[in-house]
């Protein structure tokens, strides 16, 4: 279902919406996490990665299955759709 979901909202907005407009939001992601897998950090990079991988971390964050630091206050702030959004605009930054 959330793929599907994600199939629609990638077909409504296009490619390259999804790829250079930022849903709010997920500009401020790269204020920790890296952009490339070139950081010595414990915060992952998150660019590019699968759409389903980072949607299922921000919500097991956003509903406290997943225990974190800071991550859980900021996906709090953030709707169902509004996780998916940034979820999808995140992977398709490579």
């Amino acid at each position: 279902m959330k793929a599907l979901a994600a199939m629609i909202v990638v077909a409504f907005i296009g490619p390259a919406t999804a790829a250079s407009a930022p849903p709010p939001g997920a500009a401020s992601c790269s204020g920790c996490h890296a952009l490339h897998d070139t950081s010595s950090t414990a915060i992952p990079p998150i660019h590019g990665r699968d759409a389903d991988e980072i949607l299922a971390a921000m919500t097991a964050f956003h509903d406290g299955t997943r225990p974190a630091t800071v991550m859980n206050r900021i996906a709090k702030g953030f709707s169902e759709d509004e996780l998916r959004a940034i979820a999808l605009w995140l992977a398709a930054q490579k």
